[in-house]
C-alpha cells in the first residue's frame, strides 16, 4: 500500500531533521503534513470518481456509494481540522503541553469521531 511508504518516508525525513538540526519543530510539523496528505488524497479521490476508503474498509462496512462519498468527506474535514487543530496546539503552547495532546488528545478525537460515523 501506498500511504504506509509515504508515512514512513515523511516520519524518516522529519525524524531525521529533527535529529540533525536539533529543532523539535520537524516532529511537530509531521502530523499536520500527514493529515494535509490524507484528506488531500481522499478529496482527489473524490474529484476522481474513486472512493478509496470503500477499497481500504469496504470489508468492513457495508455502505453504498453515497455513503462512502459522505464518509470520505467527513473522513477529509476531519484530517483537515485534526491538522489546523496540531499547527494552533504546537505553535501556542508548550512541548509537553503538545506531546500530551498528540498521545491523547488527537487520539481521543480520532476514536470519538470514527465512532460518530458507525450510523452511517
Amino acid at each position: 500500500p501506498m500511504m504506509p511508504l509515504i508515512t514512513a518516508v515523511v516520519v524518516g525525513i522529519f525524524g531525521g531533521l529533527t535529529l540533525w538540526l536539533n529543532d523539535e519543530t520537524f516532529i511537530k510539523i509531521k502530523p499536520t503534513i500527514i493529515q494535509v496528505i490524507l484528506a488531500s488524497v481522499l478529496i482527489g479521490g473524490l474529484l476522481a470518481n474513486r472512493l478509496f476508503l470503500r477499497s481500504l474498509m469496504g470489508s468492513a462496512w457495508q455502505m453504498t456509494d453515497k455513503g462512502w462519498r459522505i464518509l470520505t468527506l467527513r473522513f477529509s474535514f476531519f484530517f483537515y481540522f485534526s491538522a489546523l487543530l496540531n499547527e494552533v496546539i504546537w505553535r501556542t503552547q508548550s512541548t509537553d503541553f503538545w506531546v500530551n495532546f498528540k498521545v491523547f488528545g488527537l487520539v481521543g478525537l480520532t476514536i470519538a469521531f470514527i465512532v460518530t460515523q458507525l450510523p452511517l
